[in-house]
């Protein structure tokens, strides 16, 4: 399963190498053309000249960590790459550098410290990895300054009709932007695999600005706080519900007749959503939607559990009818229910 490998392979921001190389390989008979950018951004494209332009976006990049110095005793000092809650890192097995040196995130043994600091948050200022180096000159022989550390962490299923693993967000999005450039649609579709989305949204607009579609669908992994001691107000989302629909987050606001036609599609083909309950964080539609005059875009998510963790947990219902969705959006779209030329029209 395609979304097995991308959830194992490893990938933090600006070290996507290996998870576009998966990619390149799943897509290279099912579509028309395929390239990298400068950037690192992978598109593969099918109907080209067809009318609308439509680009499907997921990023490839994972949350982890930096190796930025060596103690004297061997111990790496890191710091983090991306939103990572210092509360999950301790005692995570971990993966270093291009050769995948196994390591584990450590601190100061709890029988040590003193009881302030047993009522405070571990920080990554006071957090190290261990590769089992003797001292600063073989850690230095083994790792060098700026190499990536990825949570160590294979996929698994778990509970009923579920996944537990790393990195779904964004890999469960890439696994559907992929399997919806397998199939035929009325119009060009352009998919995207963008890096860096975790650290400043940056795959995305240099890649909105390539493609210059007429409309953007992104495809993510959004939280699920449905857990307890929450309120359901404080959800977001809930596993088992369906995708996940965004009307507002920190960086985008979905047009209201974008809204509409995603809702619309939902109920006319039976398939369940929900909607978003989160204004804060950004999206790759954040930063596609400002590129040239503009772009339309929508943003679908499939829920997650303990999101940026190397423990994060997904509803497989959820996946698959995050791509239903989609599917049935893309043909919703090549009917003409967003009417781009009439946009176009306007704005001249």
């Amino acid at each position: 399963m395609l979304l097995l490998k991308l959830s194992e392979a490893d990938g933090v921001s600006g070290n996507e190498g290996k998870v576009r190389a998966l990619l390149k390989e799943e897509l290279a008979s099912a579509t028309d053309d395929i390239w990298t950018d400068t950037l690192g951004n992978l598109f593969a494209r099918k109907g080209k000249g067809k009318k609308p332009r439509v680009m499907v976006a997921a990023h490839m990049d994972e949350v982890g960590l930096m190796v930025v110095g060596y103690e004297k005793s061997g111990l790496l000092k890191v710091t983090k790459v991306g939103s990572v809650d210092d509360r999950v890192l301790v005692s995570k097995p971990v993966l270093v550098g291009e050769k995948c040196l196994p390591g584990v995130i450590g601190a100061k043994a709890i029988h040590l410290q003193k009881p302030g600091e047993r009522r405070n948050i571990l920080e990554i200022e006071n957090l190290y990895v261990d590769i089992g180096a003797t001292s600063k000159e073989e850690a230095a022989e083994l790792v060098n300054i700026g190499d990536y550390v990825a949570f160590a962490a294979k996929p698994h299923e778990i509970g009923n009709n579920c996944l537990a693993g790393k990195a779904f967000d964004d890999r469960a999005g890439c696994a559907v932007v992929a399997e919806l450039l397998k199939e035929d649609f009325p119009l060009e579709l352009t998919a995207v695999f963008m890096v860096q989305e975790e650290v400043g949204l940056r795959g995305s607009l240099v890649a909105a600005h390539a493609v210059h579609p007429d409309f953007a669908l992104v495809i993510e992994g959004t939280t699920a706080n449905d857990v307890a001691g929450v309120k359901d107000t404080g959800y977001v989302t809930k596993l088992g519900c369906g995708p996940a629909i965004t009307i507002m987050d920190s960086s985008f606001i979905t047009q209201k007749k974008v809204l509409n036609l995603l809702v619309n599609t939902a109920e006319k083909h039976g398939i369940p959503y929900q909607i978003r309950q989160l204004t804060t964080a950004g999206t790759d539609a954040g930063a596609i939607s400002r590129a040239h005059e503009g772009i339309p875009a929508a943003v679908l998510s499939v829920p997650c559990r303990y999101i940026h963790s190397p423990a994060s947990i997904i509803n497989l219902d959820d996946y698959k009818n995050t791509l239903r969705l989609a599917k049935a959006f893309l043909v919703a779209i090549a009917e003409g229910g967003l009417s781009f030329e009439e946009t176009a029209e306007k704005i001249k």
